[in-house]
């Protein structure tokens, strides 16, 4: 009997780029969207331009409303039983990604909506494989060393996406330890393609590129802590994408946690160096306080609207966490999917920046 594959988290990034991949992977499955409602329109046109672009997995995708909120993802009683009786894969890529996101909303959608997923996989007459993205960041604020198998080291979080993650990612390892065939995948921050510099958003890293781009000759950067001695560990989005989708069929990826980071990143002083020398800036940090630097930027007037930054990003320029990747390489090496340095990609990360100004922050929820 052929494999039906449910995707939650579509038409977002991931989903896009996962799917069509995974119809390749296995010309006989077929996929199931599981779309909210509002979010029907643009599923609709995305799964067109997918089709039109690779007219060999047109007519495999049905796009079935639904909400990953509520128990039994919201499917109808036949929709529900027609998935489960056959073999199931599973990719669970819906998720909150806000760092600002409210503390309803995200344990609505990660931890309710992680459970209810995995309540559904649990049900399913034959399991293939539950797909689990999960984050690096449910380390939290651990200072240290944080390898792929660790999760409960008394970390605290910096904000309600870290935290929902890190239960959610509990969720799904409770379950792999009953048995459920479980692969998590962890990635860092994930920038633009590392040939392209394609992205659908500016968050993160690009805040600091932004800032640094919009100065004259010599950018000033406002920085706390020690940016020579902090990492900040991107990786670039199709290393995710390619990283996923070798490893979804890979037996030796069942019962894993991979953790899609970049072996060396580099320091943040390094990182807006980099910016810096691609915009033809010369870099002048100034060190700030990250307290007084939150306060400014969220309670006095002007200043939010002058540095275009977040104050929940912040916190990711101080981050304690070093991540040992050292078991996902070696994994990684087996279906032949390199993470490439940030030298390598910054160039395509600052020239799609230069040339496309107008992408927006907010990503797909």
């Amino acid at each position: 009997m052929p494999t039906t594959v449910l995707f939650t988290g579509f038409p977002g990034f991931l989903g896009s780029a996962l799917l069509p991949r995974t119809l390749r992977r296995s010309p006989d499955a077929a996929a199931v969207a599981l779309v909210q409602e509002r979010w029907l329109d643009r599923a609709r046109q995305t799964l067109d331009r997918l089709e039109a672009a690779e007219p060999e997995i047109a007519g495999r995708t049905r796009l079935v409303v639904g909400d990953i909120t509520v128990p039994g993802l919201g499917l109808d009683a036949e929709e529900a039983v027609a998935l489960r009786e056959g073999p199931l894969e599973i990719f669970h890529l819906a998720a909150v990604y806000d760092l600002s996101v409210p503390a309803d909303l995200a344990w609505s959608v990660n931890v309710d909506g992680t459970r209810h997923v995995v309540d559904f996989a649990q049900g399913a007459a034959e399991l293939v494989r539950l797909q689990y993205v999960s984050t690096c960041y449910v380390s939290g604020r651990y200072d240290g060393i944080f390898a792929e198998d660790d999760l409960e080291l008394g970390q605290t979080f910096s904000n309600h996406y870290e935290h929902t993650k890190h239960e959610a990612e509990r969720i799904v390892a409770k379950a792999r330890e009953a048995g459920l065939p479980v692969t998590i995948y962890r990635p860092s921050v994930v920038v633009g393609d590392s040939r392209t510099g394609e992205t659908q958003k500016y968050d993160g890293p690009y805040y600091a590129l932004q800032l640094i781009a919009r100065q004259g000759r010599i950018a000033m950067m406002p920085l706390p802590g020690n940016p020579a001695r902090v990492q900040f560990n991107l990786v670039p989005s199709d290393f995710v994408v390619d990283a996923i989708a070798a490893l979804a069929p890979h037996p030796a990826a069942e019962g894993r946690t991979v953790a899609l980071a970049a072996p060396h990143p580099p320091s943040v002083l390094e990182m807006c160096r980099a910016f810096a020398a691609h915009t033809d800036k010369k870099l002048r940090v100034v060190p700030v306080s990250t307290t007084l630097s939150r306060f400014a930027i969220d309670r006095l007037p002007g200043v939010s609207a002058l540095f275009k930054l977040p104050s929940s990003t912040l916190d990711y320029l101080t981050h304690p966490t070093v991540y040992d990747v050292t078991a996902s390489t070696a994994l990684l090496d087996e279906v032949g999917v390199r993470c490439p340095p940030f030298t390598e990609h910054v160039g395509a990360m600052v020239a799609f920046h230069r040339e496309h100004p107008d992408v927006g922050s907010a990503a797909m929820v």
